[in-house]
């Protein structure tokens, strides 16, 4: 019972305890923690104000690749995925590449990449 007086007397007493050395490990893991903290409010704050970007609808005016000869139907590579496509203008050839211009449930309307450019 006595340590137990003796150590509340200590607490609010002004009792010292011997100084504290701040090491190198010590003071770079503080500083590491914090820039870790930093980086992800940062990270959270960045995500949060991101523009939302799915669906199809997001694919207009993407570019794909022409993976079977568009004439006028035929396959495009598109966001990694391969689609249906409907070429808007002539035959289009494997390899070419191509603007996605509309979006029909499961198949892309598609222009090839110079005519697009040449009308804007």
């Amino acid at each position: 019972m006595e340590i137990f007086t003796d150590l509340f007397t200590d607490i609010f007493t002004g009792f010292s305890m011997p100084a504290m050395e701040m090491t190198g490990p010590i003071i770079l893991a503080i500083i590491l923690a914090v820039a870790f903290i930093v980086f992800a409010i940062y990270a959270i704050i960045r995500g949060q104000m991101r523009k939302i970007s799915a669906g199809v609808e997001d694919m207009i005016g993407k570019e794909a690749v022409v993976r079977t000869t568009l004439e006028p139907k035929g396959t495009v590579l598109a966001e990694g995925e391969l689609w249906s496509a409907i070429s808007e203008g002539d035959r289009i050839e494997a390899g070419e590449e191509v603007i996605v211009t509309k979006i029909e449930g499961l198949r892309l309307r598609v222009t090839k990449k110079n005519e697009r450019k040449e009308g804007e």
